[in-house]
Parts: structure tokens; C-alpha cells; sequence
């Protein structure tokens, strides 16, 4: 099983965020019952935030797992300005103690710096969060969306146990720089929109609340463009016969990362998980790679104000 520092996890990790209607209207019921589909499965991690729902996530979350906490990781998230950029700033100790208690737990597993506030030194925010670990309040300190740069500053403040980044065949740009800083710092990587937000499960978005609708990716020149693209996946899928889900999921996982997709649907989850067993050829990766080359997909993965908090995409060749 893949490590993230100190931590041990399954091979795949569940998303939980689609789960609070981001990406269309979702049902508590039904979202337990696939949380608990996925613990028999094997899954032992799972992956909420401050951010999703108002803390609707994190209580969800933390009602789906709470009789069967002691097999499982729990990772967590918050932003110094859950109001925005005028805002009062949340400190982490705060924000853990919130945490602790929509969760109804006595420590989280890691708990992440959802996003580098760009007025806190990346460093205090981790030095803090470090001071939560030495307290147990956490057991590990993650950063996400960080810069190569930022990692390593983060770093020498405080042991990072994982980054975690959108990595997927649409979305290579950790690469470059990033990909490299953490096998350097032994620093785990988790690969969140590791199937590009469905897009690479070959889903379309019709829920006119979805919130896909704002992202430039998904705006109909965008999605014409990146279909194109998509086809290739389509067309291996049909090679090996399994999913077009599957394929992009066994790429991320051919890049030793550990993959968090996520689904409101049990069957989805199943085939999502399947995909452990898919190993790619080095010819069909190359394929890919051709296809999903470095800067070519059409639309920025963020709305303006999303992308002033990550990282810019490098440009391919």
C-alpha cells in the first residue's frame, strides 16, 4: 500500500467533495452508502474540506465513518479566508478545532492548507499547523497547490506530509517542477480531479446548478476541442475492453501518486476502483501522453479568481 509520510493508505483515496452538490445535486443518504461501498472495498482514505458545503462535507464525512474510524485515514482542509480576500483570517487552530468537531473526531489523520493565502508566508501557516501535529491534533501537515518553491520554504518549517494537486491527463503541469521537489523531500503527492473533474470518465455536465459550468474547460468551444482528445482514451478503452474511466485513472496511477476520484454513484465507484488492476503498457502511456501533451488542452482548469491561488500551468513545447 502507498505511503504518505508516516501514513499508510489504499491505492486509490475517495474525493468527497462532489457529496455537498458541487457537481450537482446530491443526497446524504445515497453519499453514505457509497462512503460505506467504498470502505468494504478497501478504500481507507478519504478526503473532505472546511470549503465543501459550508462544512456540510466535513459533517457527512465524519456521520459515514463514525463506527468505523480506526482502519481509516482522514484528511481534511481550510483556507486563511473561507470569506473571501476581505475577510477575517481563520487561524489553523481554529480551523482544526471546527474540523475536530463537524467531523466528531479527536484527531485528524492530515489536515492540509487548502490553498497559499497570498499575504501569510506559507511557512507560518505550516509552522502552525505543526504545532498542532506535536500537540496530536493531527497527525500529519499537508499543503495543497503549492509551488515547487513553496513546497521546499513549507518544508523547512515543518516536515510536509503530503501535497496535494490536480493532476490528471488534462492537467500535467506538476510535472515539471513539482512532481520532482516532493520525490526529493519525501513528500507524498495526492492527485485530486485525477479524471478532470468526469471529463475524462467521458461525463457530461447537464445539472444547470453544476458548478463545472463556470470553468473555462467546460464551456462548449472547450469541451468540442478536448473531445477530440478524449477520443484517443475512448479508443484504447474499447482496445482493452474496460471503461474510459478506467484508462485515465491507471495513468495517474502508473505515475506512483495516489488518486482521490470521486462519484455520489456506488457503480462508478466499482469501476472507478477496478482500475487498480489496469496496468498500461508503455506504448499505450506514450500514446496517451502524445495526445495529452503538456499545455495543450483548451480552457484554463480555473475561473479567474481560482487561479490566483495555484499554481500557472507550465506551456508545453
Amino acid at each position: 500500500m502507498p505511503k504518505l509520510a508516516n501514513l499508510t493508505v489504499s491505492r486509490q483515496g475517495f474525493g468527497a467533495m462532489g457529496l455537498s452538490s458541487t457537481y450537482g445535486a446530491a443526497e446524504d443518504a445515497e453519499s453514505i452508502r457509497t462512503i460505506h461501498r467504498a470502505i468494504d472495498l478497501g478504500i481507507t482514505f478519504f478526503d473532505t474540506a472546511t470549503g465543501y458545503g459550508a462544512g456540510h462535507n466535513e459533517t457527512l464525512v465524519g456521520k459515514a465513518v463514525a463506527d468505523r474510524r480506526d482502519a481509516l485515514v482522514i484528511a481534511s482542509k481550510f483556507v486563511h479566508r473561507p470569506g473571501g480576500s476581505d475577510a477575517p483570517v481563520l487561524r489553523p487552530r481554529e480551523a482544526v478545532e471546527a474540523s475536530l468537531k463537524r467531523l466528531g473526531l479527536d484527531h485528524i489523520d492530515l489536515y492540509y492548507l487548502h490553498r497559499v493565502d497570498l499575504e501569510i508566508p506559507i511557512e507560518e501557516s505550516v509552522g502552525e499547523l505543526g504545532r498542532l501535529r506535536d500537540e496530536g491534533k493531527i497527525g500529519g501537515v499537508g499543503v495543497s497547490e503549492a509551488t515547487a518553491d513553496g513546497l521546499r520554504r513549507a518544508n523547512a518549517a515543518y516536515p510536509v506530509t503530503a501535497l496535494q494537486s490536480e493532476y490528471s491527463l488534462w492537467t500535467r503541469g506538476v510535472e515539471t517542477e513539482i512532481l520532482p521537489t516532493v520525490r526529493e523531500l519525501g513528500i507524498g503527492f495526492v492527485s485530486y480531479s485525477p479524471l478532470g473533474r468526469g471529463f475524462l470518465a467521458g461525463a457530461e455536465v447537464t445539472d444547470p446548478k453544476d458548478r463545472r459550468h463556470q470553468h473555462p474547460r467546460f464551456q462548449p468551444e472547450a469541451v468540442a476541442a478536448n473531445s477530440r482528445r478524449r477520443a484517443t482514451i475512448e479508443k484504447i478503452a474499447a482496445r482493452l475492453g474496460v471503461t474510459v474511466a478506467q484508462v485515465s485513472l491507471a495513468w495517474v496511477l502508473s505515475k506512483d501518486v495516489v488518486p482521490i476520484p470521486g462519484t455520489r454513484f456506488i457503480p462508478h465507484l466499482e469501476a472507478n476502483w477496478a482500475a487498480n488492476e489496469l496496468a498500461l503498457d508503455a506504448e499505450t502511456v506514450a500514446e496517451l501522453e502524445a495526445v495529452f501533451a503538456l499545455g495543450t488542452t483548451v480552457g484554463e482548469r480555473y475561473p479567474a479568481d481560482g487561479l490566483k491561488l495555484v499554481p500557472p500551468e507550465p506551456v508545453g513545447a
